[in-house]
C-alpha cells in the first residue's frame, strides 16, 4: 500500500439518473467514513454550491453528458462535460481516480481518449463484481465494452482481472475460470478454445491460476474468482443479476400483502430471505473497473442510490491506495512475452497457410 497522506478522489457529480440529489449525499458520507480520503465534486457550481466539506473542492465544468448523449456527441462536442473534466484530473495528477455513473460508452470513449491504454492492452475492459450464494462477489469481465473479442483480448482481460482481485480483495492467486458452454476443453468455438491454451499457458508460466472452463451458474455458485468473457455475454449476466435482486425485494413486499396465513408465514421466513436479498443486493458490488488505461476510472450504475453511489467511490478509493494501476501495469508487462509468443505463432501460421 502507498504511504501518501491522502488519496483524491474526482467525482462526476452530475452523471447517472440522479445527479447531485444522489452523488452529493454519497460523497458526504464517504467523507465522514474515510479521513485520509478527499474529494474533486465536478459539476455545474450552481448544483453543487451548498456542499460544504474541509476536504471537498468544487470543480466546475459547465456542461453535462446526457444518460443516451451519442458517443459521438459526448466526446467531440461537450469537451467541458462533468464526465471529461473528472477525468482530465487523473490525468493531470489532481486526482488518484475519478467515478462517474453517466453513460457507460462515454464514459469508456473518453477514459481512452484523455488517459490512453496501457502498455500491451489492446481493449480496455469494464470489470466488476456480481453476488455469489458464498456471501461474496464474482468477479467479471468484460461487462459491455467489448462485444467482438479476439483470444489475446480474452487473455489481456484475465491477466487484469487476476490484478485487480489480488489487489482489492487480498487474494494473491485468485482464480480464473472461462465462460463457456460446457467444462469440457473440447467445447466452444475457436476462439474460447484459442483463449484456453493462452490461460494453460500462463497457468504453466506462473502469469496466472487457470481453473479451466466454467459455465453461467459458476458465476453465482462462487466456483472461481474471475469470470472471463466477451462484453456481450458480461452485461447480459449483469443485468440478470440486478433483476434477480430487484425481483426478490418485489417478492418480499408481496407476501406481505396477502392473507393472514401467508403473512405468518412469511414472518418466519422472512429472515432468510432478507438474507439471501441481501446477498445478492447489486448496490453491495457497484463499481466496476475500466481496466486497461493509463489512471483508475470506476463506471457506478446509473440508477444508483445513495449508498449503491457511495460503494463505487470506495472502489476506486481501495484502488487509489493500494495502487492498483502499477499492479495491472506489473503483471501485465510480466505476461507479455507469452501473449507475443502465441501472436507471432498465429502470425506465422497464417503467413504458412498463405504460401501452401
Amino acid at each position: 500500500m502507498s504511504s501518501k497522506e491522502f488519496y483524491t478522489i474526482a467525482v462526476d457529480c452530475m452523471g447517472g439518473d440522479h445527479g447531485p440529489s444522489v452523488t452529493l449525499p454519497a460523497c458526504r458520507h464517504f467523507l465522514d467514513a474515510h479521513p485520509k480520503a478527499k474529494l474533486l465534486l465536478v459539476g455545474q457550481s450552481d448544483a453543487l454550491a451548498g456542499f460544504k466539506h474541509e476536504r471537498a473542492e468544487i470543480v466546475h465544468a459547465s456542461e453535462v453528458v446526457g444518460m443516451d448523449d451519442p458517443v459521438e456527441i459526448a466526446l467531440r462536442r461537450k469537451k467541458d462535460s462533468s464526465m471529461r473534466v473528472a477525468i482530465e484530473q487523473v490525468k493531470s495528477g489532481e486526482a488518484d481516480a475519478a467515478v462517474s455513473a453517466g453513460n457507460t460508452g462515454a464514459l469508456m470513449a473518453i477514459a481512452r481518449y484523455v488517459l490512453k491504454t496501457m502498455d500491451g492492452i489492446d481493449r480496455p475492459a469494464i470489470a466488476g463484481q456480481m453476488p455469489n450464494f458464498k456471501g461474496g462477489g464474482t468477479t467479471m469481465l468484460d461487462l459491455g465494452a467489448n462485444v467482438d473479442c479476439a483470444p489475446e483480448h480474452l487473455f489481456q482481460f484475465a491477466v487484469m482481472g487476476s490484478a485487480l482481485v489480488s489487489v482489492l480483495q487480498d487474494n494473491a492467486s485468485p482464480t480464473v475460470g472461462l465462460l463457456n458452454i460446457g467444462e469440457e476443453a473440447i467445447k466452444g468455438n475457436e476462439i474460447i478454445k484459442k483463449t484456453a491454451e493462452l490461460l494453460r499457458s500462463a497457468a504453466n508460466s506462473g502469469d496466472l491460476n487457470f481453473y479451466g472452463n466454467v459455465e453461467g451458474n459458476d458465476i453465482f455458485k462462487g466456483t472461481v474468482d474471475i469470470v472471463v468473457c466477451d462484453g456481450f455475454v458480461g452485461n447480459v449476466a449483469l443485468k440478470t443479476s440486478e433483476g434477480l435482486a430487484t425481483m426478490m425485494g418485489g417478492f418480499l413486499k408481496s407476501e406481505f400483502s396477502r392473507s393472514i396465513f401467508t403473512r405468518i408465514a412469511a414472518i418466519f421466513a422472512y429472515p432468510v430471505l432478507t438474507s439471501f436479498k441481501n446477498r445478492v443486493d447489486h448496490r453491495r458490488y457497484n463499481g466496476a473497473a475500466l481496466l486497461g488505461l493509463r489512471g483508475l476510472v470506476f463506471k457506478s450504475h446509473g440508477s444508483a442510490d445513495e449508498l449503491a453511489f457511495e460503494t463505487a467511490i470506495n472502489r476506486a478509493y481501495d484502488a487509489a491506495r493500494h495502487q492498483l494501476l502499477s499492479r495491472v501495469a506489473a503483471r501485465i508487462a510480466h505476461a507479455a512475452p507469452l501473449l507475443n509468443l502465441q501472436v507471432n505463432a498465429s502470425e506465422d501460421s497464417a503467413n504458412a497457410a498463405a504460401t501452401e
